[in-house]
């Protein structure tokens, strides 16, 4: 519907007085995303519906606490940290129980579901980065994690939470304890409670080392002096969300588009056969084709659709709509990556190529690239809540799409003619999850 509408803005209005704005305008993104900043926070309904699970963490937060939180996190983002995460965390995780899991599937000609072996992947890389802890979730075995099963349970309960078009159901559900907010309340509880035990453990290992430095977001945390058990583990649990959903969502659509469109895939293969496996860092930065596949795979499928914030005092947006005071307004990357006067009559189409122009003839790269400014592709967010894990986000999927397509293919096992059904919770999903064979490729690129 924003589509239709001549500004890529309208208003939505629901029972009971309640309404919402929506835009897929790149200058209201600015506008609200740095321009006026200030005016648009998360606000008290975002807060309150999210908070019995994500408490006052980073992405449940507005102000000085979001401000701390921001700052002490992107130390974890810094270059010597993201190389020691490529080339450890995700490198083991990677040969040591990626690869394994999807050979056994070819030997064996297992369908697998990919998305959740994905959120697997993701589950295990995230919880090490943030916990300095392994829940070991991708084994051969895909073994049931409670740790993971109850933050799964969580997530999915909260989102139909956050999209209830008449809130005050799940807040009656609440006080009388029942149904989805009584599995809610015993879910959340139970992550909690997990967090709170890793937590205690990470504090008497710090206390037993002799060398203070902090390897993890959670002894970052613990060692600035803030020792509450409820704000850390908040902190905690908004990262393992994000870190968790949006990696696995993007690789998740990817590889489907990757099947569709076997000359993207053909190039990918090109690329990878130039680069070497000696050094794993340097390996992902080269790959330039594979990275404007990833930002291709993500204009079409977004790993969050769209983001809501609260207007603190009235405004008026660059398209001349009028923002009340208390307006809940949402930018919609989800719409924006199907405007036709940005993208081209060509929108549809899943094409790198609009990422990339040719390199200059003295460089050895093939493709120079290019990217949008992050208003009109606001995929990471934009301004001063642009996300932190960005670059890292990148690192991380373009290992995994070397790694994977190196040995294998991915063919999707759906009934022909099928398409795999969207669903948007706070990621964008797969509907049932995405089964898929694995084929080990006739000749190793490693020996090309």
């Amino acid at each position: 519907m924003v589509l239709s509408t001549p500004n890529l803005t309208f208003t939505l209005y629901r029972p009971f007085g309640y309404r919402q704005m929506f835009t897929a305008n790149p200058a209201n993104v600015q506008h609200m995303l740095k321009n006026h900043f200030p005016n648009y926070r998360k606000g008290d309904v975002f807060r309150k519906t999210l908070r019995d699970f994500l408490g006052d963490g980073i992405f449940n937060a507005d102000g000085d606490n979001w401000k701390f939180q921001r700052q002490v996190s992107s130390h974890e983002f810094n270059t010597k940290s993201l190389r020691n995460f490529v080339e450890i965390v995700v490198d083991s995780e990677l040969s040591d129980r990626l690869i394994p899991v999807l050979k056994n599937a070819a030997a064996n000609k297992i369908v697998l579901d990919l998305q959740d072996i994905l959120q697997r992947f993701a589950f295990d890389n995230i919880c090490k980065i943030a916990f300095g802890y392994d829940p070991a979730y991708l084994l051969p075995s895909l073994p049931h994690a409670r740790f993971a099963v109850a933050f799964e349970s969580a997530v999915t309960l909260i989102s139909e939470r956050f999209n209830s078009n008449i809130p005050f159901i799940w807040k009656i559900k609440k006080a009388l304890n029942i149904g989805s907010e009584k599995q809610l309340k015993i879910v959340a509880k139970e992550v909690r409670e997990f967090a709170k035990s890793i937590i205690k453990e990470k504090k008497q290992e710090l206390h037993d080392k002799t060398s203070k430095e902090c390897v993890d977001l959670l002894s970052r945390f613990l060692s600035s002096g803030h020792s509450d058990e409820d704000f850390v583990t908040d902190i905690v649990i908004s990262f393992i969300l994000a870190g968790r959903d949006t990696t696995s969502a993007a690789l998740t659509w990817f590889f489907w588009l990757l099947h569709n469109n076997p000359e993207v895939e053909n190039e990918i293969l090109d690329e990878i056969k130039q680069t070497s496996e000696a050094t794993v860092y340097e390996e992902v930065k080269d790959l330039v084709y594979t990275h404007a596949s990833l930002c291709e795979s993500m204009r079409l499928y977004p790993p969050v659709p769209v983001d809501t914030k609260s207007a603190v005092n009235r405004d008026v947006l660059p398209d001349g709509t009028v923002v009340a005071k208390g307006t809940r307004i949402s930018y919609h990357p989800y719409a924006m990556g199907r405007v036709e006067k940005v993208w081209g009559p060509d929108w549809e189409e899943f094409r790198p190529q609009r990422w990339l122009e040719e390199a200059v003839e003295e460089s050895d790269r093939k493709w120079s690239f290019v990217g949008k400014d992050n208003f009109t592709y606001p995929v990471f967010q934009a301004g001063p809540r642009i996300c932190l894990g960005k670059d890292m986000a990148f690192l991380q999927m373009k290992r995994i799409v070397a790694g994977v397509l190196r040995r294998f293919r991915v063919v999707p096992a759906l009934e022909k003619g099928s398409e795999p059904i969207y669903i948007s919770d706070f990621t964008s999903k797969m509907k049932g999850g995405f089964p898929v064979r694995i084929e080990e490729r006739d000749v190793d690129l490693l020996q090309n």
